[in-house]
């Protein structure tokens, strides 16, 4: 057991060191940003649509997600969402504590109004327990399910793999499902327990959140199958790829020598 979590962490350590900064820090900052801007919500002319300014960055998660796991897999997709998630928590940690802080935000500076804006300021920023909660569960588990749906989908072209209608359909595939996953859990958890959410009004605003976060993903999608094709070009991550396929090869060894 031991030497399996030193393998792990090894992996672990391998892919972080593979996967282009350029992906990771944009992919861990808008996991942040999403929760952040998932405050203000939307003013739109139908009643039964809701949504929110997260739309304008949780489209980016899916995608990075989307572009790791054509590359690395789902597993080490699923690793850096983790990762994600926990700086997440981190740094939302520490925007609770500057709230807490005692001072005066710039922006509420408002003839009378000082000290009500000041509140909702600190209150945006601290956050609320049940919706960090409710978001983080969201998130970790539509992001296996968007990683594992996207291999599995993939698995299905045999002749060309690696060719355009691959990744878009299993890119849009995978993150409809994703997206669809964490709307409704997020509905379920936080909004019908504690706003009165009827099933039927978590279940509209999940697939219309869907629809609509699909649609800024598919506008950016070819930059995906793009980075794709450069990092397969310019063999990126081959150290991390070769250990893993030999840890592979070691297990399966193992295996068929206790059979």
């Amino acid at each position: 057991m031991k030497k399996r979590l030193m393998n792990e962490f090894y992996e672990f350590k391998l892919l972080m060191r593979s996967v282009p900064f350029v992906v990771v820090a944009p992919f861990v900052l808008s996991v942040f940003c999403m929760n952040l801007l998932a405050n203000k919500s939307i003013v739109l002319p139908v009643d039964w649509l809701a949504l929110d300014c997260g739309i304008i960055v949780s489209w980016f998660a899916f995608l990075s997600m989307d572009i790791i796991t054509k590359h690395f897999g789902p597993k080490a997709a699923t690793q850096i969402s983790v990762f994600a998630i926990i700086l997440n928590l981190v740094f939302c940690l520490l925007f609770y504590a500057g709230s807490a802080i005692p001072g005066i935000w710039s922006q509420s500076y408002v003839d009378g109004n000082e000290e009500v804006i000041n509140t909702a300021l600190d209150a945006t920023f601290a956050g609320t327990w049940y919706v960090l909660a409710g978001s983080t569960l969201a998130f970790a588990a539509s992001a296996v399910i968007n990683n594992f749906t996207n291999r599995g989908i993939g698995r299905l072209f045999k002749k060309n793999p690696d060719g355009a209608a691959a990744f878009f359909l299993r890119s849009y595939v995978s993150t409809a499902i994703g997206q669809f996953a964490d709307n409704m859990i997020f509905a379920l958890a936080v909004s019908h327990v504690f706003f009165g959410w009827s099933l039927l009004q978590c279940v509209t605003c999940s697939l219309t959140g869907m629809v609509a976060e699909l649609l800024c993903e598919a506008a950016f999608s070819y930059f995906g199958f793009a980075t794709c094709r450069r990092w397969k070009k310019d063999k990126v991550g081959e150290e991390y790829l070769l250990y893993v396929e030999s840890r592979r090869a070691h297990n399966e060894s193992s295996a068929d020598g206790v059979k």
